[in-house]
């Protein structure tokens, strides 16, 4: 393993915009179609859960998550985003971002992580799967993009060491 993760900070911003927007390209990554400014990103983000992987001092890869809901209900529910730079995909990185999430999430008290993957994106998928996420749903048509209906497929990992009984 030729990079190390660490926590995300502000002075990543510049590393970790240039591999979403890469993500935007593909069409296969978000409904997001341009990269929102830092302070937007940032309010929209656990504080908490942001990590980045770094090889020779550069960002080649990101993960962070957001809540799913204000309710205090959902407090231990997020959302999984993960990035790996073109140049540096079937590393490992998504897999050891992935898992250093989850680790964390569950240092945080989250019982939940789930994830929305348009079906296009199997790798994605495989990443999750890899990782114990199990497909829980899939929603069809759920959004427009450049037009054209996009479909979903939900993915969710239930802790088994937070919010158990």
């Amino acid at each position: 393993m030729d990079f190390i993760v660490e926590k995300m900070k502000v002075e990543d911003w510049g590393g970790v915009r240039s591999i979403y927007r890469e993500g935007i390209a593909t069409g296969n990554a978000t409904f997001e179609t341009d990269v929102p400014e830092w302070q937007e990103w940032d309010r929209r983000h656990l504080g908490d859960c942001r990590f980045v992987a770094r090889r020779e001092g550069q960002v080649v890869g990101w993960g962070a998550l957001s809540p799913v809901s204000s309710r205090c209900v959902y407090a231990g529910v997020a959302e999984v985003s993960i990035y790996v730079a073109a140049s540096a995909r079937g590393e490992g990185i998504g897999k050891t971002l992935l898992r250093t999430l989850i680790e964390e999430s569950e240092r945080k008290g989250i019982w939940t992580l789930q994830a929305g993957v348009f079906p296009e994106n199997e790798a994605s998928i495989a990443l999750h799967k890899a990782c114990g996420f199990r497909e829980v749903g899939y929603r069809e048509k759920i959004g427009q993009m450049n037009g054209h209906w996009r479909d979903v497929i939900l993915l969710e990992r239930r802790s088994e060491v937070v919010g158990t009984y």
